[in-house]
């Protein structure tokens, strides 16, 4: 179903709908888990104060943002409660739960949109009969204390749950971009290697064919030896390719090499020049001297190839091994964490992002390692991280430090984004507090940040202007204990 569309006037329910018996409303309370032990005559009490209020299957409830003034009584059916932000949902009300406004809450507005997802019987109780409730229900107090807090460990848990989700969410597209650049790679390569490796085939056969004697043989693997360790200990100029290419291409049309358009690029790239063929030329006539060249280019290209399936093979390993460090996978989560190796290895979560941010890294020497939850703390840095590259809008200059101040290990990370502005950054830490784009963020991560630094007994802090913001963690080095 989907999102209701909010507007000023009030929902109202279903009208015309004839009231239910006393006994039988009697009857359905009693089966409202927290009013157990209730009596007869207290039960009556709530039936006779409270409004029958009955909804069909997908009928509007109340509305994001609308005032908070009943206490629900569910007697039948389920009420979904979604936030309109990225239709996050909330809550679920079943029959047999209160839910709604309650003593001693502090809620002032629906946090979400409320809807019947199946045909809805309930009873409201207005806040203004709050007092006379608890005058005549003592008990209720208790009851309503109870429902309080189950409804804030349920929130908590959620919040926590869509949190890990999200950071799911973005740690599997970071991962998925990073793998696809060495996987496509790979797969280019091996492609190009089976065609090539019978164009490699066909010369090797071809070169067969010279019935070279020993000596000459030998004089051309000595001088292929000398090209790959010329280049080996040589570099190549890229800049100058295209000049070699002309050089080379002259040189092999003098020679009546026909096919040399195949040839010059691979030979440019090793910086084989005009002189290097001379000494080759002086071993073998014209004809020889292509099957000789041709097979060479293709050994060179076939060498390239399986060198860049290992170099992507190589990466994904590397990318795997910092989602295991990420993840702290297979370990105790309880660690003694190098907290420059911690940032290290988030920051290779978001590889994919750094190519226009200059990094810049300011760790102290021989800091000490800090017992905390790995998996944990690497969300912190997470969290932090995409803040400053969603500020810098993924291009300019970040800052990362670690330093140690008495018993604690400070962490700052420092972009030269827009900045926060002040009437904002006392906010930044609520759950739910977003400044992005309806739909970009749920406002959660600074709040989980915020949540797991203190479990581990540390601070973390905020300044900020235009053109520099710091976010700072203090973490103990030896916290007494944690949760």
């Amino acid at each position: 179903m989907g999102l209701l569309t909010p507007t000023h006037a009030p929902v109202q329910p279903v009208a015309e709908h004839p009231k239910t018996p006393l006994p039988e409303v009697v009857d359905a309370l009693r089966r409202v888990a927290a009013l157990n032990g209730l009596t007869d005559a207290e039960l009556e009490w709530l039936a006779a104060h409270s409004e029958e209020v009955v909804y069909p299957a997908g009928a509007p409830i109340f509305r994001e943002g609308d005032p908070a003034t009943k206490m629900w009584f569910l007697l039948s059916g389920e009420v979904h409660v979604r936030r309109q932000q990225g239709g996050l949902a909330l809550f679920i009300g079943r029959a047999g739960q209160i839910t709604g406004l309650l003593p001693f809450s502090r809620m002032k507005t629906h946090g979400g949109q409320g809807f019947a997802s199946t045909d809805v019987w309930g009873l409201q109780l207005d806040r203004e009969d709050f007092p006379a409730m608890l005058a005549a229900i003592p008990s209720m107090a208790q009851r309503c204390v109870n429902v309080l807090l189950d409804r804030v460990r349920e929130m908590t848990r959620l919040e926590q749950q869509t949190e890990k989700l999200n950071a799911l969410g973005k740690l599997a597209g970071n991962l998925a971009h990073e793998l696809n650049n060495p996987a496509s790679a790979a797969q280019r390569a091996a492609s190009g290697l089976m065609e090539e490796l019978k164009t490699f085939g066909h010369q090797k056969f071809l070169l067969g064919t010279l019935s070279l004697d020993p000596e000459r043989l030998a004089r051309i693997r000595a001088w292929r030896g000398r090209m790959e360790e010329q280049v080996r200990c040589h570099p190549v100029d890229s800049a100058s390719q295209s000049e070699r290419e002309d050089r080379l291409q002259r040189w092999l049309r003098e020679h009546a090499v026909e096919e040399n358009w195949q040839i010059v690029p691979d030979l440019a790239e090793l910086g084989v020049s005009p002189a290097n063929l001379d000494d080759l030329a002086e071993l073998l006539g014209n004809r020889d001297l292509e099957i000789v060249l041709s097979q060479f280019a293709s050994s060179v290209r076939t060498e390239r190839m399986a060198q860049a399936m290992l170099d992507s093979a190589s990466r994904i390993f590397d990318i795997i091994a910092a989602v295991k460090d990420y993840s702290w996978m297979d370990q105790a989560p309880i660690q003694e964490v190098d907290i420059p190796q911690s940032l290290e290895t988030t920051l290779a979560m978001l590889q994919s992002r750094l190519e226009h941010v200059v990094v810049e890294r300011r760790y102290a020497p021989d800091l000490p390692r800090i017992s905390a939850y790995a998996s944990e703390l690497n969300q912190v840095w997470m969290a932090l991280l995409e803040n400053a590259l969603d500020a810098m809008e993924n291009k300019g200059h970040l800052v990362l430090a670690a330093t140690r101040s008495g018993e604690f290990v400070v962490t700052e990370i420092w972009d030269d984004g827009p900045g926060i502005p002040p009437e904002i950054q006392a906010r930044i830490f609520e759950p739910f507090f977003s400044t992005k784009a309806p739909g970009s963020g749920l406002g959660l991560g600074l709040d989980t940040a915020q949540r797991i630094v203190r479990q581990h007994r540390g601070y973390i802090h905020v300044q900020s202007e235009p053109g520099s913001t710091c976010f700072q963690v203090r973490l103990p080095v030896e916290p007494l204990q944690m949760y």
